[in-house]
């Protein structure tokens, strides 16, 4: 059952930017210009031109002539660098001549979904077996072992809690809601972030009594909304930042006796619980560490408990072809990551566990609009974000990476699902 409850708005944010946040050694300076052999250089205007002239966008090359089949207009300023960065750096580069305002778009959705929609014949299929000599491999650093998965985590999400609050709404939910209607109204997005939430809380069966643990915590609002359904939570975050501001947003919400809000690795957590919940954590666990964090969720589940995990997926054959490629998602946004298939899923708990998926629905067009409203929010605060001490080329990288998450959706490319795992209780 579905309990709909009010607690008092999230409270005012200090305006405390982490050290690290703006330190200008943590973002690579795209203004320097790589370097690259003259061959590279023209292998990739041959490539990219040939690609852009079959596509259904125009794109302005500036001094020299437009190519395409006509749609969003993506406008190349600086030919010359531009065809020199994806020369160097690939797909990287690519993300790296938008952060640098070398090509920009009055519709940059609209040229990412294009793009998007035709990822598998973007790149000729003979040097598609050329892969690794432009696609490097993943740091070892990135892996998530305990270490690296705190860092991980942290490069992202103890950005500054200021940040994440000039474009999210007053939830502080930090992942895809749930609407009745489209196009969304960005007054709706509380509300749809609640329906996301509930519909979480119901597939996982939490109610008055039940031990739940939360893996992922976020910003506290799913653990304040099931601590008012009569939950008791337990909630793990490797965000110091996070965790900081959901205790106290748990606090003054009235629920500090209910919901308890720990530093702690997925892997280190003890004790049995009712019911196991996680929004979009999977993301960042690693291949290499899935079978670890499904046996983990077992090991936590009492006997007849239910797992709800929301999580972000790819199809299948372009997750296998992509897993172990170092991407500009890995490079500036969420290092470590990879986002799982269903078909990953179901193979691994079936490998590793005892637990099934019962039930699987996808919503990925919610998501496309939950990035819309946060992105247009973000355009809006350019001022807020300069004052915080972040520079214009932070704001043209998180801009793409919203944009880019944006067009996944669009384009089907990228689903996001509520998934109800229980386990398979032999006889």
């Amino acid at each position: 059952m579905s309990v709909s409850t009010t607690h008092s708005p999230s409270p005012a944010i200090s305006p405390r930017v982490p050290s690290q946040a703006t330190d200008p050694d943590r973002w690579p300076d795209v203004a320097r210009l790589p370097r690259a052999s003259r061959l590279r250089t023209a292998v990739a205007e041959r490539v990219v031109r040939r690609a852009l002239a079959g596509l259904p966008l125009r794109a302005r090359l500036a001094g020299q002539e437009d190519i395409g089949l006509g749609g969003p207009l993506m406008d190349i300023r600086d030919p010359a660098t531009f065809f020199r960065r994806i020369g160097v750096n690939g797909l990287i580069g690519f993300g790296e001549s938008y952060m640098a305002g070398e090509w920009d778009s009055p519709d940059p959705v609209g040229v990412l979904t294009v793009l998007a929609d035709h990822v598998a014949t973007l790149i000729p299929q003979p040097l598609q077996r050329l892969r690794g000599l432009w696609a490097g491999r993943r740091p070892a650093e990135q892996l998530g072992t305990p270490e690296g998965a705190r860092d991980n985590i942290s490069h992202h999400y103890d950005l500054s809690n200021e940040l994440f609050a000039l474009f999210l709404d007053e939830t502080l939910s930090y992942s895809s809601a749930v609407f009745r209607s489209f196009p969304a109204d960005p007054e709706t997005l509380p509300a749809a972030q609640h329906r996301k939430i509930d519909r979480l809380l119901d597939l996982a069966g939490v109610g008055p009594g039940t031990e739940l643990l939360e893996i992922g915590t976020g910003w506290g609002e799913l653990a304040i909304r099931a601590a008012a359904r009569g939950a008791r939570v337990v909630s793990v975050t490797l965000s110091a930042e996070q965790r900081e501001l959901a205790r106290r947003r748990i606090r003054e919400a009235g629920y500090e006796d209910r919901a308890e809000v720990r530093l702690c690795d997925y892997r280190r957590i003890d004790g049995k619980y009712d019911a196991v919940v996680s929004v979009e954590m999977i993301e960042a666990v690693g291949a290499e560490y899935w079978p670890v964090y499904f046996r983990t969720l077992e090991e936590r589940l009492a006997p007849g408990g239910r797992i709800a995990l929301q999580a972000i997926t790819m199809p299948d054959d372009r997750m296998r072809a992509s897993r172990t490629t170092f991407t500009w998602i890995h490079k500036y946004i969420f290092p470590g990551g990879l986002l799982p298939s269903v078909e990953a899923i179901e193979q691994v708990t079936a490998e590793h566990t005892g637990l099934r998926i019962d039930r699987c629905d996808d919503f990925g067009t919610h998501y496309a609009e939950t990035l819309r409203l946060w992105r247009e929010r973000f355009a809006e605060r350019t001022a807020e974000v300069d004052a915080l001490g972040f520079d214009a080329t932070f704001r043209r990288m998180w801009t793409f990476y919203l944009a880019y998450s944006e067009a996944g959706f669009r384009s089907g490319y990228l689903h996001v699902r509520q998934l109800l795992l229980t386990r398979q209780e032999t006889v």
